[in-house]
């Protein structure tokens, strides 16, 4: 037990109520619930707060396709959602919903802060408009020919030739709502002027010790860099939300109100528990953990952060970041029978397994998790069922017959060592390296299932047997003292796996007839007990099992919610989850998860932006900056532009770049610098450091020319 006991808050990403949980989505719901139940084990003050994420267009045709409400729509999504949690055995003190009073309620409030921040600016954004189903359409619900290789039939963000434009670009636009063309519409769009918080933001990320040190690097180098993009906040009508007080017509977008849904999940919780809200958002001896894939750091590590100062609550005290699951290598797919629904699972497959494999995949580190199933069969066979559950079977047996001894036998340090290793694994559980954590435990197996083997338990119960039973006391001792001391080490085993396998837990204190309930029960012995008879704990993975569920996903149509077109980035679920990926190029989807799209905009917004051809005349090291280069753009006859490039690490030999092409913002405000004056920008992808790669025009091109 540890000695002060910490008040702990913790919530995962919302899942988006328009499709059923898979198998990508309990990468993070699983470690989440295996560190809240350590937590608790340790006796700390831990709730777990989640919630449905249950607004936007998406949802209205989902709703509007069944001919039901957007209420009942997402009642019967939350009832889905939860039993699919319940049944991996993941354990909400709350599970809400973002379309609650309790959620609006934090929703005006902090709408009110900010606003009185002054961060909150009005902008004219032209959309496409659907008049027949009323709607502003998103970009997935605009298709047309691409104006870049007259491709029919694309969406209206991107073709399959790999050009990006606006829904407005689009040659002959038609709504995959109502199958008519769409008009131009203007609308009035919220924004909140981010920037305005940089210096603060800049400060949290790199100081605030919440983010691992990979998410910082990201940050700085991806983001607080440069100045922070507006962030749009509302929709017009129609929409399915909350409407905003001040701005009549218009409504929050989704990704404002889905964070706040973990405090209006906390606030439902606390009027039925009789409990404070603010002990738990306003109180600095109150943790607040955000367990959430990479694919939305963006969200919770800028916005939201902003959000609760500019509204006085506590900041996160660790927002810890995931990656994503992979099957058997590659990216989860329908036609591989690899992208696989919660329920598909549990009609084949031991939840445990899932949860146990998991486990001994998560580190802190923000890596994703590789779901091989010849892997994971292997595994739970030789870890769970060859070590742990065989220790339980074979003990038990003796156990049962001579019951628990009243004093611990002597067992060579067996018990005081996997005593001692209590604050290690402990260490390992609070760090979220349940791998390291595992590793321990397996060792007490291993050594525990020694000791059962030199002692032959066995041989005694033949000497026993030969002399009649009562007639061979000493026998009789020798026979208690195994099983007291092989029952105690698998009990040891069993109080540091309950995390990950509450399951096995509740069956092994079925068995033992005693509840495990605080980490410290693996230094006590139990002593002076009766034994219950064996029940089988845990079977083999079977192969068939695994191939079954593969061949049931083959065949399923496509996840309820799905026969919409996918949302858009101004739709997708906050919840992380795997991309998936069938063409015939292979492309990964990582770099779009690591930098989510940016907000559309028109073609007015885009010709703003003059890019042209340049050629680096000059390049050399700024010594005194660690990512600088200092490069001369020629533009073309005498017209130059200095620039500091933030690309030292990607070309450590500037000298190399002297005569190349690059593509340069030529009208962006020059920037004074420690350096100097920066009075442009070159054109550049990739996420950072090492990993960044300048564009260069195609053979033909010139310096000045525009790019269109």
């Amino acid at each position: 037990m540890t000695a002060k006991k910490r008040n702990i808050l913790v919530t995962s990403a919302l899942p988006y109520a328009n499709g059923d949980i898979h198998i990508g989505h309990l990468v993070e719901y699983l470690q989440t619930d295996i560190w809240v139940r350590f937590q608790k084990l340790r006796g700390h003050n831990c709730r777990y707060f989640c919630a449905d994420d249950t607004h936007g267009t998406a949802i209205t045709i989902s709703a509007r396709k069944k001919g039901i409400t957007e209420e009942e729509f997402i009642a019967g999504v939350s009832r889905s959602h939860q039993a699919d949690f319940a049944a991996f055995g993941i354990e909400f003190d709350n599970y809400g919903s973002t379309n609650s009073p309790e959620t609006r309620r934090f929703c005006e409030e902090i709408w009110s802060a900010i606003r009185k921040a002054g961060l909150v600016e009005e902008r004219e954004i032209k959309q496409l408009y659907d008049p027949v189903a009323q709607t502003f359409l998103a970009d997935r619900f605009v298709k047309g020919t691409c104006p870049k290789c007259g491709r029919t039939g694309q969406y209206g963000d991107s073709c399959d030739c790999g050009a990006v434009y606006s829904p407005t670009d689009l040659i002959d636009p038609v709504s995959t709502l109502s199958n008519t063309t769409p008009e131009l519409r203007s609308a009035t769009h919220l924004f909140v002027e981010i920037e305005r918080c940089h210096e603060f933001l800049e400060d949290w990320v790199a100081n605030s010790g919440a983010l691992q040190p990979e998410v910082v690097n990201y940050l700085k180098g991806q983001f607080l860099s440069d100045a922070l993009w507006p962030w749009d906040v509302s929709r017009p009508a129609p929409y399915f939300g909350f409407e905003i007080p001040d701005s009549p017509g218009n409504y929050w977008y989704v990704w404002f109100d889905a964070p706040i849904g973990y405090m209006g999940s906390t606030l439902q919780w606390c009027r039925k528990s009789g409990e404070d809200v603010n002990f738990w958002w306003k109180n600095p001896e109150t943790e607040i953990h955000h367990f959430i894939g990479k694919d939305i750091c963006y969200f919770h590590t800028l916005f939201w952060p902003a959000m609760l100062k500019s509204a006085g609550y506590t900041l996160p005290t660790k927002v810890h970041i995931h990656g994503f699951l992979t099957v058997n290598g590659e990216k989860m797919s329908k036609s591989r029978g690899t992208f696989i629904l919660a329920r598909t699972y549990l009609n084949h497959l031991n939840p445990s397994y899932l949860r146990y494999f998991f486990a001994t995949k998560t580190s802190p580190r923000v890596d994703d998790l590789d779901l091989n199933f010849e892997e994971m069969e292997a595994r739970i066979n030789a870890d769970l069922v060859g070590n742990i559950v065989n220790l339980a079977s074979r003990s038990a047996k003796f156990a049962s017959v001579t019951g628990l001894g009243d004093t611990y036998p002597e067992d060579g340090g067996l018990f005081r060592k996997a005593a001692d290793l209590s604050e290690e694994i402990a260490a390992a559980y609070e760090e979220r390296d349940y791998g390291k954590a595992l590793r321990y435990i397996l060792e007490c197996g291993y050594r525990a299932n020694k000791f059962f083997e030199d002692a032959a338990p066995w041989t005694i119960r033949k000497e026993l047997e030969a002399a009649g039973g009562d007639a061979n006391p000493d026998a009789f001792r020798r026979l208690q003292d195994v099983a007291t001391v092989s029952v105690n080490l698998f009990r040891q085993i069993i109080v540091y796996l309950t995390p990950i396998l509450p399951d096995l837990t509740r069956q092994s204190e079925e068995l033992l007839g005693c509840r495990i309930t605080s980490w410290s029960d693996a230094s006590e012995p139990l002593l002076g007990k009766k034994i219950g008879t064996y029940k089988h704990m845990m079977t083999r993975v079977p192969k068939e099992g695994i191939e079954a569920m593969i061949e049931e996903t083959k065949n399923l149509n496509t996840p309820s919610g799905a026969e919409q077109p996918p949302a858009s980035s101004e739709e997708a679920a906050p919840a992380s989850e795997a991309a998936v990926s069938d063409d015939q190029w292979k492309d990964s989807g990582q770099p779009l998860l690591d930098e989510p799209m940016s907000e559309t905009i028109t073609i007015d917004d885009f010709l703003k932006v003059d890019l042209r051809v340049g050629r680096i005349v000059e390049a050399e090291q700024v010594a005194e900056a660690r990512k600088l280069l200092k490069l001369k753009i020629s533009l073309g006859g005498s017209e130059t532009r200095q620039v500091f490039a933030g690309i030292k690490a990607a070309y450590p030999e500037p000298e190399k770049l002297i005569g190349r092409l690059v593509v340069f913002v030529a009208n962006l405000q020059p920037r004074k610098m420690k350096f100097g004056l920066s009075e442009g920008m070159v054109v550049a992808s990739g996420p950072g450091g090492p990993d960044v790669f300048l564009t260069f025009p195609d053979e033909g091109a010139k310096p000045g020319m525009r790019l269109h």
